[in-house]
């Protein structure tokens, strides 16, 4: 997106702001919006050594990793429709602020439960950033009636790719200065820079659903829903059976209240009209679902099974990450995502059949190649699905859509971690690898089917388009 060489003073007569897009919300928009991101990617590199730390298996400290996404998955629809409710800025503001409070907590943490909660309270606390940064794009291109986001929406992309590459090895650095603690205390600056650029940059009324109350049971529902397939995901075991008939009401229960209320939290009719929007969602799942078993999975392997250092891991993931961030830089701005969601798939087929030839003795070049080649569908899968949502969202619920598909994310994290534990055991070593690339590529492989047999992708990027509701 480009906007005009205008001074904020020299703008609309009513509110003094640029009358292109406001360039100072794109700092804290960007900043909010990559605190989960590298959160996600720094841990990667900390779970071996905080489990020594604690004498925690992998099959423990993997709830370090599962706590944050199901705070998360739960938070991230539900803080988004606060933000179509009540606008963007008191929500960022809040979440930001928890931010920093969880850091204090995991800094000073004496226990492995102790961590888990401040994942917990980070996974709450970095709701907010992105439904609020999707909100202000909305609420910008309605003020200056300028629809073409494509520049910010990349920017948003790349920060999150680069958080992503710097959280692995910028994660082994802190480790190495000053032990796995660092990995928290990161947090404090940074909810201390959101809390100072959201309080000076962000406007105070952007809301995009004014009216109405909350719907406090249909958030509820769907908490009670969502929690309990997570719980199941990361304990599949017979004696969590139980927490099936715990979803299965929780389910029926949110599509009866949602159906009957005036003002629902998921507007299951227009969603379950909206099959373009479900598509994409699924291929969210499925995007994310194999790319944190690379970012677990393989990084667990590399520490054991291939005995590197921390350090040493997180720089062998880094072409992967700055291969993303080119792919995405270079194909960005361009409007068409079938193209690039077709790409994609097939190169991340690629990437998980390559994964089956590791090895422990397998030479570093080998073990780059792998990366380069995973950080092409990274590049293009998840830029594509977000551009694709922008433009079939209802634009009164972009920031709970937004919201959802970080759900998707999640969840697709969720059995990512799931599958991890359950192929790696007690030990990350190369036959649990292998059983884990067969999951990633049966993941892959139906990503590809949804995308071909997804006809409405070909008219975005075609034509002007303007969100509109299904």
């Amino acid at each position: 997106m480009t906007a005009p060489a205008t001074r904020p003073g020299a703008a609309t007569a009513t509110d003094g702001r640029p009358n292109g897009f406001d360039r100072r919300l794109i700092a804290p928009m960007i900043l909010g919006a990559v605190l989960n991101p590298i959160n996600s990617s720094m841990i990667a590199v900390a779970l071996i050594p905080i489990g020594a730390a604690f004498g925690a298996p992998p099959s423990r400290t993997a709830w370090l990793v599962s706590a944050l996404y199901l705070a998360t998955a739960v938070g991230q629809p539900v803080v988004g429709r606060l933000v179509d409710r009540y606008g963007p800025r008191r929500l960022y503001l809040v979440g930001t602020a928890l931010t920093g409070v969880a850091g204090v907590l995991g800094t000073v943490a004496p226990s492995l439960g102790v961590l888990v909660v401040a994942r917990v309270l980070l996974g709450i606390g970095t709701c907010a950033g992105y439904p609020a940064a999707m909100s202000l794009l909305r609420h910008e291109s309605r003020r200056t009636g300028q629809d073409n986001p494509g520049g910010v929406l990349t920017a948003l992309a790349i920060s999150a790719q680069t958080v992503s590459a710097v959280g692995p090895t910028l994660g082994g650095l802190l480790i190495g200065l000053g032990g796995w603690h660092t990995i928290f205390a990161v947090n404090i600056p940074l909810s201390a820079a959101c809390l100072i650029l959201g309080a000076l940059r962000m406007p105070r009324t952007a809301a995009t659903a004014p009216g109405g109350g909350l719907d406090l049971p249909g958030m509820t529902l769907f908490a009670g829903l969502l929690s309990a397939v997570l719980l199941l995901l990361m304990n599949p075991r017979a004696e969590y059976l139980w927490l099936l008939p715990v979803a299965v009401a929780a389910g029926a229960g949110l599509v009866v209240r949602e159906l009957r209320t005036a003002d629902p939290f998921l507007d299951l009719r227009v969603l379950g009209g909206n099959l373009p929007l479900i598509a994409t969602y699924a291929r969210n799942l499925l995007t994310f679902t194999v790319w944190y078993a690379w970012l677990y999975g393989y990084t667990q392997w590399l520490e054991e099974g291939r005995g590197l250092a921390a350090s040493t891991a997180g720089l062998i993931l880094l072409p992967l990450f700055l291969t993303a961030i080119a792919v995405s830089a270079l194909t960005g701005r361009r409007r068409g995502v079938r193209g690039k969601l077709v790409v994609g798939a097939v190169t991340q087929l690629a990437a998980c059949g390559l994964l089956l030839v590791v090895r422990p003795g397998s030479g570093t070049w080998l073990l780059v190649t792998v990366a380069v080649l995973a950080g092409v569908p990274q590049g293009l899968l998840g830029l594509a699905n977000q551009n694709a949502l922008y433009h079939q969202a209802d634009p009164a619920r972009i920031g709970s859509s937004a919201g959802l598909l970080r759900t998707f994310t999640y969840l697709g994290a969720m059995v990512a971690a799931a599958a991890s534990a359950a192929t790696f055991g007690s030990g990350a070593d190369t036959a649990g690898l292998h059983e884990l690339a067969l999951v990633m590529l049966a993941s892959a492989l139906l990503l590809l089917l949804v995308v071909l047999l997804d006809r409405s992708l070909g008219r975005i990027g075609r034509r002007n388009d303007s969100p509109a509701p299904a």
